[in-house]
């Protein structure tokens, strides 16, 4: 063999070398993430904005007036819906569905008084950047901004779905129409029902018209952004046709009330929230498809401010926005309740969490990105 000739052998040994490490990688970019689950399909579900010390302790004593809480909800009204002296029974009155059942059946993380943390890592402490770095497994300092345009990061949604196993099987809905940039509709092609593409304007049936004409009729607060109990509505019926196994859901109503100070209308909406939340569960739980073989992965996306005034708001300014929760439910989630004095937790987690529950190791696929939740996964 001429010398020119080995060099050209040499170069496509290096070349077919490297081809062949790129398709092994790619091949185990979606490999088990360990022993077999019992877990298929995996919820993400985000309450925009609400703070770990309503989840933990309930309606905040502070709030449930007039002047600081802005309320036209009488206060004994209030009182009487969500204040009980002792702090769990008042935690469990306001959300019943994560303290009878996920309390009861899976684990809850962020109680700062029983020594657990749950925190963001991004620098921002607000939405766009709480939800990337959720949805991605790491912070991105660049995103700056609600307004930040389409993400240039990808998620593990759209990881997921660019397999052969969850392609077209994965769905994101909610009410904030900022998620089509998020998860960056163009180029992840996930579909995505949210803000004014939450309604099917095709479903011409009489409830698909009546549910069109109600959210063209409803008074919204922000822009084409409907109301929680529409994406509750819009999903519940999604599922009578369709069996998505990995799906994320955004209710926004928490933080839009916080932020118009109305405390009164913060609690009802937390309480709706955990209302709808375990109708999806209930509902879910009743189809073959899912029954034993969901998990459901709860969180917000960043804290708020504390006091009289700085509930209200959330960001690098507002001190304790950083502080979230995280509550996971599901056939191999250890029922280990309120977790109390153990390692703090990242949002960051979350992402390679979502692939864990349905076998998929996000984290060994890119490295760059933080592991799963520890102890909430755990096969027989």
């Amino acid at each position: 063999m001429t010398r020119g000739l080995r060099i050209v052998f040499v170069v496509i040994s290096v070349l077919v070398g490297a081809a062949h490490t790129d398709a092994a990688h790619a091949a185990a970019a979606h490999t088990s993430a360990g022993p077999k689950l019992k877990s298929r399909n995996v919820v993400l579900i985000v309450c925009d904005g609400l703070r770990w010390q309503e989840v933990f302790t309930g309606a905040d004593p502070t709030l449930l007036n007039e002047e600081a809480g802005g309320s036209w909800t009488p206060v004994a009204e209030l009182r009487s819906l969500y204040w009980a002296d002792d702090v769990n029974e008042r935690r469990e009155k306001l959300f019943p569905f994560l303290w009878k059942t996920v309390a009861t059946a899976g684990q809850l993380f962020g109680n700062q008084l029983r020594g657990s943390k749950a925190q963001v890592t991004n620098p921002m402490w607000f939405s766009y950047p709480g939800y990337n770095e959720m949805s991605t497994g790491a912070p991105d300092p660049a995103i700056d901004s609600n307004e930040f345009g389409p993400n240039p990061n990808s998620s593990v949604f759209e990881w997921l779905n660019a397999s052969d196993e969850f392609a077209g099987k994965v769905e994101i809905f909610g009410t904030w129409s900022v998620f089509h940039e998020i998860f960056n509709e163009k180029r992840s092609h996930l579909p995505i029902r949210s803000g004014a593409t939450l309604v099917d304007g095709a479903d011409h049936s009489e409830a698909g018209e009546l549910f069109s004409e109600l959210y063209r009729t409803t008074t919204r607060l922000e822009g084409e952004d409907p109301y929680d109990s529409f994406v509750s509505v819009a999903l519940h019926r999604h599922l009578e046709k369709h069996r998505p196994r990995v799906l994320f859901v955004g209710f926004g109503d928490t933080d839009n009330f916080a932020h118009a100070g109305r405390y009164d209308l913060v609690l009802a909406a937390a309480h709706h929230f955990d209302e709808f939340v375990g109708a999806l569960w209930r509902q879910m739980q009743s189809l073959p498809e899912y029954r034993g073989k969901t998990t459901f992965i709860i969180t917000a996306d960043h804290g708020r401010g504390s006091g009289l005034v700085d509930w209200k708001e959330h960001g690098v300014e507002q001190p304790g926005s950083e502080n979230i929760w995280i509550a996971v439910i599901g056939p191999d989630t250890p029922a280990l309740g309120e977790r109390h004095d153990v390692p703090r937790v990242t949002q960051a987690a979350i992402a390679a969490t979502v692939a864990a529950a349905v076998g998929k190791d996000y984290a060994h696929a890119k490295p760059s990105v933080a592991a799963p939740l520890p102890d909430v996964l755990a096969a027989d």
